[in-house]
């Protein structure tokens, strides 16, 4: 990348904070400079780890004349509102998935950013992958001839039986649909194009869940959203998709998998690596292949890597924040499919997606 490293700061210091930050501080096209949260000791202890040399509230990073580029690590109740902080001090943005929770407020972010001159991007960037890549490619070169159907599966017993704090993922807008459809949905998307109409059911196991064992065991969690959603998607490119996303079943499940003409491809969808399996159609015994993806390994964080060059080349990432925009409004058109119990037509769009260079990766940025 040509230019100086884009200056970037972190809003939010949990967890997820300790992927991002490992890998941007490998890469020579960014340079963390600051990094804010609500628990100022949680800020200060992440910058003292990762030798980040400013540490403190929201406004102070914000008012950094050197910063360029916000990580909105935020829950997603606040995405949109923390992104357009940053956008009316004159910062582009990063996000966390989704988007927003709703399309007024995305667009919202949109239009800001268009106002302002400035690019969003948002996760996830497992989709910049080497798998994910890999499998755009090949199937870009035809090697299972014209893509036909979709075939998509997330399940599990839930987040209730491992995650220390689940309450919030069976809230409004989380649940599997908005929690883990974002991974699924924006690698349809990159792959097939735009979605044209999708077709939803929606079921609820139980109205209050009950965590198993851990340190809170027996406590009671409100359930607002469906843990089990079906869905038919038909894309404009003629693509049909069937995917199902459940926190229900004990017996957990992926599975991303392409039929075209001429065989079919699993896509390793769950995160940036994994080989592709082909199997190649009109044969009495069809044999699958492996197909390791070339290139260096890419971990969470590669998509802010890959959106400050971008800045720099003055285009659009790669992870856009119109494709999240239409990932978000599929999602929303699920919800509305399974309400109204009707097939909703999505009406965003997005610009065709460019495959990575294999070879693309921080250390070559």
């Amino acid at each position: 990348m040509s230019g100086a490293p884009v200056r970037v700061g972190i809003i939010g210091a949990g967890n997820i904070s300790d992927e991002y930050l490992a890998t941007l501080q490998a890469a020579s096209s960014v340079e963390v400079i600051g990094i804010s949260d609500l628990d100022h000791e949680r800020a200060a202890a992440q910058a003292a780890r990762f030798g980040v040399p400013f540490a403190g509230s929201t406004e102070e990073l914000l008012a950094l004349p050197a910063l360029e580029l916000i990580v909105n690590l935020t829950v997603p109740a606040v995405h949109a509102q923390v992104a357009l902080q940053a956008l009316t001090a004159g910062k582009h943005v990063w996000g966390e998935k989704p988007l927003t929770l709703d399309r007024a407020s995305a667009r919202a972010v949109l239009d800001a950013a268009v106002a302002a001159g400035l690019r969003v991007g948002n996760a996830p960037d497992t989709v910049l992958g080497r798998g994910i890549q890999h499998s755009q490619r090949l199937i870009a070169d035809g090697r299972i001839g014209t893509p036909q159907t979709v075939l998509t599966l997330m399940q599990g017993p839930g987040p209730d039986t491992w995650h220390p704090r689940p309450d919030f993922l069976f809230a409004r807008g989380a649940g599997p649909l908005f929690d883990i459809g974002p991974y699924y949905l924006t690698t349809l998307a990159l792959l097939f194009g735009p979605i044209e109409t999708v077709q939803a059911l929606g079921h609820r196991a139980f109205d209050v869940r009950t965590v198993p064992y851990g340190e809170r065991a027996g406590a009671r969690i409100p359930v607002e959203v469906w843990t089990h959603v079906s869905v038919l998607t038909r894309f404009r490119s003629g693509v049909v998709g069937t995917s199902i996303y459940s926190f229900d079943s004990p017996v957990r499940r992926q599975l991303f998998e392409v039929t075209g003409s001429g065989g079919t491809l699993t896509v390793p969808v769950s995160g940036f690596d994994g080989p592709n399996l082909l199997v190649p159609a009109g044969r009495p015994q069809p044999e699958q292949t492996e197909l390791v993806p070339p290139g260096v390994e890419r971990e969470r964080g590669i998509g802010v890597v890959e959106m400050a060059e971008a800045i720099r080349a003055d285009r659009e990432p790669r992870a856009s924040g119109a494709l999240a925009y239409h990932v978000l409004d599929a999602m929303i058109a699920i919800e509305e499919s399974i309400d109204a119990d009707v097939p909703v037509r999505v009406e965003s769009t997005f610009d065709p997606v460019p495959a990575l260079d294999p070879e693309w990766g921080t250390s070559a940025s």
